[in-house]
């Protein structure tokens, strides 16, 4: 009867073990999905910004010298004109 208790015991205390291995094994390989996940959703948000920051600067009409309104510069008096 010994000897049975002891094999069951062993048994189970060996699948325990693999069990408790098991486990971990597929919390690690849940972290490391997490991870991975939550990277790429970062990458993909930086790289809708980056695009959207682009399709503005786009949409600005880009204007040639020759098609700005030219600014008249100011006259300033001096009494440059009484002078001898």
């Amino acid at each position: 009867v010994n000897a049975t208790l002891e094999a069951e015991v062993l048994t189970r205390s060996s699948h325990s073990s693999r069990t408790s291995y098991a486990v971990a094994a597929d919390s690690s390989e849940m972290e490391l999905k997490k991870s991975l996940l939550k990277r790429w959703k970062e990458i993909r948000t930086q790289s809708r910004q980056q695009s959207a920051s682009q399709s503005i600067h786009a949409e600005k009409p880009v204007q040639t010298t020759c098609q700005m309104e030219e600014t008249p510069l100011p006259v300033y008096e001096t009494g440059a004109d009484d002078q001898p």
